[in-house]
C-alpha cells in the first residue's frame, strides 16, 4: 500500500439488521482526495448468498443507519460537503430521504422508539451568541469564556460547557404525506412568529427553536450545561434512558450515571446502583421483556478517578430497581471495544464486543449470566446486530478493512468485499503473530509484516498510543504502507495494553518506561533474532503516537542503537501537560503520580539531554489530548542540544489525525514519514524523498 491508496480504505460500520433478519444495513465511507474530506452512502447487504450488496443512498456522506422496530423506515444521518450531520429518514423498501433535523451544530447520535413513531436524538446546543448562533458574531468577537471548571475542552470538540450535548425528541411524520412547500409573499408574511428558545436552566423539557423550514418540532428533554449520552427508550417507550454526570461535584471526579426521563419530558432522574462503588458509565440499554437493565461501565475506586487499565464490565440490574450483578469478568474481559455499544438480542440478550489479545471478540450474555462466545478468531469485531434471530457482524482482519458477514451455524459466511481494490491495487502483506520473552520471562505477543523481497530489510519498531490499547491482527494502514516502502514492521501489546487482562494494563501505572519498555525492547530483540536473515540489526528505526511518542522517546533517551525515531503527538512533559490537556487535570496523576520526584522518573522531558537519535516530531495545532506546546517544547529541547530534528506541524488537525484527518494531510503525513526515513534508512523502494 502507498499514501496514494488512501480512497481505497472502506471502513464499514456496524449493521443495521432489519427485524425480518433478510438483510443488513452498513455506513460504508472512505477518504477522497478531491472532496479532500470523508465520503460515503449506505450499503444494503442482504443474507441470500445469491443477492450481492448494493448501494442504496446517494448522500455525501450517510452513515449511522438504524431500522424502525417496525421495519418500515430507516433513519441515518447524512452530511452535506462542510455540513453537519442531520437526521434523515427513508422509507425501507427504498425512496427520497426526508430531513428531520437542521440543527447548527448537528445530530451526534439517535435512537428509534419501539412504537417507531419517535426519534430521540442528542445534538450540541450553543450558547446564545456563540458558534454562529448570533448574525455578524464570528469566533473571534464572540464574549470571553470565564472558566472554573477543569472539565471546559475536549479533543475534537473544543469548549464544551457552552456547547452542551442535550437529547431531543421528535415525532416522524408520514413518509407518505405531503412535502412542506416553503410559504412566500402574503403566506411569508403571516406565518412570521417568535420562536422558543431554550433558557439552559435546570433539567426538563424545552422547546427548540432551532427546527424551522419544514422540519418537525423537537423537544428538548435536558438542559443542564453538560453532555448527555447514549439515548435509548424503555421497551415501553414511556422514558429515555441516558448517560450523564449530574451529580454534586462532578468536576472532581470522573463518575457518571444512568438517568431516566419521561419521554414526554420532566426532570430526569438517577437509576441508582446500590451496590457499586464509583462508575464511569459508557453504554445502557434495557431489555427487550422490559425487565432487566444491561449498562458497561468501569470501576473508579476510593478516588473516584482510577481509571488507568480498568476493564469495561457489563452489568444487569433489575429495571424496576435493585442490586446491580457482572456478567463479564472484570479482571480478565474488556467489553469496551473503541465505538462498541450494547446489542440486544432475543427478550433478555444483550450483545457486546471483548478486547482479547490482539483481536476483538463477539460475546452474548443473558440477564441470568448464561454467555456465549459468538465470534472470535483473528479478527476485530466492530459491531453487531440481531433480526429475527440472525447475527449480522461487520469486522475487519488481515484482508480487509471492512465487510459484512452473518453468523449461521455458529459460522461466519462472508457477505460483502469492500475491500476487494484494496486487495487487487494496493496489495495487502499478512501479519506474522510472533510472541518473545521479556526480561523477567513475561511473554510479549505481537506480529511482524515483512515486506516482499530478499532482506535483511530495515526494521521499524512502532509503538501504539493508549497505552491501554492494542495493536490487532487487522488490516492496519501504518505498517502497510511502510512495508511497501521496504521496511520490517515489528509491533507489539508490551504490559499497558488492553486485551490481556487488568493486572498487564496496570503493570504501568506510576511506573511508565519500566516493563513496557522493556518488553517493546525485547520484542525487538526476538525479532532481530528469529529473522536474523530477513531483519538488519544495523538499521532500526523506532516511531509511536500519543503514548507511543511518549515510549519512543523515553527510550531514545536510553537506548542510542537506533539510526533514527519519530515523536508523534506524544505525551512527552507531565508537568505541562496537567494544564494544557483536556483530560491533564487527571490523567498524569494517576499514571506517574504526583510526586515532583516519581513525575521525573517517568517524564521524557526531564531525559531529553540524553538524546542523541535524529528525531522527527509530528504534532497538530489543533490537538487537546497531547497540546502541540509539548511537541513544540520537545522539538526545541532537540535543536538547543544539537539533535539533527525537524518539526512537521498540521494547521486544523486534532489527536486524531493519523485515523480521520483529512485525507490531504493523512497523505501528506505519511510522505513525510517515508521521507525521513529515507533519508536515515533508506530502502531500493525509499530512496528519492527528502524533508
Amino acid at each position: 500500500m502507498k499514501p496514494e491508496h488512501l480512497p481505497l480504505l472502506n471502513s464499514v460500520s456496524a449493521p443495521a439488521v432489519h427485524p425480518d433478519g433478510t438483510r443488513a444495513v452498513v455506513s460504508v465511507v472512505r477518504p477522497d482526495f478531491d472532496a479532500d474530506s470523508y465520503v460515503g452512502q449506505l450499503w444494503s447487504v442482504p443474507r441470500d448468498p445469491e443477492k450481492l450488496p448494493r448501494r442504496v443512498t446517494r448522500g455525501f456522506r450517510d452513515t449511522a443507519p438504524a431500522f424502525s422496530p417496525d421495519g418500515r423506515v430507516l433513519a441515518f444521518l447524512r452530511a452535506a460537503p462542510d455540513g453537519k450531520p442531520q437526521l434523515h429518514v427513508v422509507e425501507a423498501a427504498g425512496g427520497e430521504p426526508q430531513a428531520l433535523t437542521d440543527r447548527k451544530m448537528g445530530v451526534t447520535s439517535f435512537g428509534w422508539s419501539p412504537d417507531s413513531t419517535r426519534i430521540v436524538f442528542g445534538s450540541r446546543e450553543p450558547e446564545e451568541g456563540r458558534y454562529g448562533s448570533l448574525d455578524g458574531v464570528g469566533s473571534g468577537a464572540e464574549d470571553a469564556r470565564l472558566i472554573t471548571d477543569y472539565k471546559y475542552r475536549m479533543n475534537g470538540v473544543g469548549y464544551t460547557r457552552d456547547k452542551p450535548l442535550q437529547l431531543f425528541m421528535l415525532d416522524v411524520p408520514e413518509l407518505g404525506g405531503e412535502p412542506w412547500v416553503k410559504p412566500v409573499g402574503r403566506a411569508a408574511k403571516r406565518s412570521e412568529g417568535g420562536k422558543g428558545k431554550s433558557d439552559g436552566g435546570s433539567e426538563g423539557a424545552a422547546e427548540s427553536g432551532e427546527d424551522s423550514g419544514g422540519f418537525p418540532k423537537a423537544r428538548q428533554l435536558t438542559t443542564s450545561a453538560t453532555d448527555h449520552t447514549c439515548p435509548t427508550f424503555s421497551s415501553d417507550g414511556s422514558a429515555v434512558y441516558f448517560v450523564a454526570a449530574l451529580h454534586e461535584d462532578a468536576d472532581q471526579d470522573l463518575v457518571s450515571g444512568i438517568y431516566r426521563v419521561a419521554a414526554d419530558g420532566g426532570t430526569p432522574a438517577l437509576v441508582p446502583a446500590p451496590n457499586l462503588g464509583a462508575q464511569t458509565v459508557s453504554d445502557v440499554r434495557e431489555s427487550a421483556d422490559g425487565r432487566w437493565l444491561f449498562f458497561t461501565s468501569q470501576d473508579l475506586g476510593g478516588t473516584r478517578q482510577d481509571f488507568v487499565a480498568k476493564n469495561t464490565v457489563l452489568h444487569v440490574m433489575p429495571a424496576a430497581g435493585g442490586d446491580t450483578v457482572a456478567l463479564s469478568d472484570a479482571e480478565n474481559m474488556d467489553v469496551g471495544a473503541p465505538g462498541a455499544t450494547i446489542g440486544l438480542r432475543g427478550n433478555d440478550s444483550a450483545l457486546v464486543l471483548n478486547n482479547a489479545q490482539g483481536t476483538v471478540e463477539l460475546l452474548e450474555f443473558s440477564a441470568t449470566g448464561n454467555h456465549a462466545l459468538l465470534v472470535h478468531g483473528d479478527r476485530v469485531v466492530a459491531g453487531a446486530g440481531d433480526g429475527a434471530g440472525t447475527v449480522f457482524i461487520s469486522y475487519s482482519d488481515a484482508a480487509t478493512a471492512g465487510d459484512v458477514g452473518v453468523l449461521e451455524d455458529g459460522q461466519l459466511r462472508l457477505l460483502s468485499d469492500f475491500s476487494a481494490a484494496l486487495r487487487t491495487e494496493a496489495g495487502i502483506i499478512e501479519p506474522q503473530e510472533l510472541s518473545f520473552p521479556a526480561p523477567d520471562g513475561y511473554p510479549v505477543h505481537g506480529w511482524l509484516v515483512l515486506p516482499p523481497g530478499k532482506g535483511p530489510h530495515p526494521v521499524l519498531l512502532n509503538i501504539h498510543g493508549g497505552p491501554f490499547s492494542q495493536y490487532t491482527t487487522a488490516f492496519f494502514d501504518e505498517a502497510q504502507v511502510y512495508a511497501a516502502a521496504g521496511y520490517a514492521v515489528l509491533m507489539c501489546n508490551p504490559r499497558g495494553s488492553a486485551g490481556y487482562g487488568q493486572a498487564h494494563g496496570r503493570s504501568i501505572k506510576e511506573r511508565m518506561g519500566t516493563v513496557d519498555m522493556q518488553d517493546v525492547l525485547a520484542f525487538l530483540d526476538g525479532g532481530l533474532e528469529k529473522f536474523s536473515s530477513s531483519l538488519d540489526a544495523g538499521a532500526l528505526g523506532i516511531m509511536g503516537g500519543s503514548y507511543g511518542g511518549y515510549l519512543t522517546a523515553w527510550t531514545i533517551s536510553q537506548d542510542h542503537r537506533f539510526q533514527a525515531a519519530i515523536v508523534e503527538r506524544g505525551f512527552l512533559d507531565p508537568v505541562s501537560f496537567t494544564g494544557s490537556s483536556d483530560i491533564g487535570w487527571f490523567f498524569g496523576g494517576e499514571y506517574v503520580g504526583s510526586a515532583a520526584e516519581q513525575v521525573a522518573a517517568q517524564s521524557p522531558m526531564a531525559t531529553v539531554a540524553a538524546v542523541r537519535t535524529p528525531t522527527l516530531v509530528i504534532h497538530s495545532e489543533d490537538d487537546l489530548r497531547c497540546p502541540v506546546e509539548q511537541g513544540q517544547r520537545y522539538f526545541t529541547a532537540l535543536k538547543q542540544q544539537g539533535v539533527d530534528s525537524a518539526f512537521l506541524v498540521f494547521p486544523g488537525e486534532d489527536h486524531e489525525l493519523s485515523r480521520s484527518g483529512t485525507p490531504h494531510h493523512r497523505r501528506q503525513r505519511f510522505e513525510q514519514i517515508l521521507a525521513w526515513w529515507a533519508k536515515y534508512l533508506p530502502t531500493d523502494n525509499n530512496r528519492a524523498a527528502t524533508v
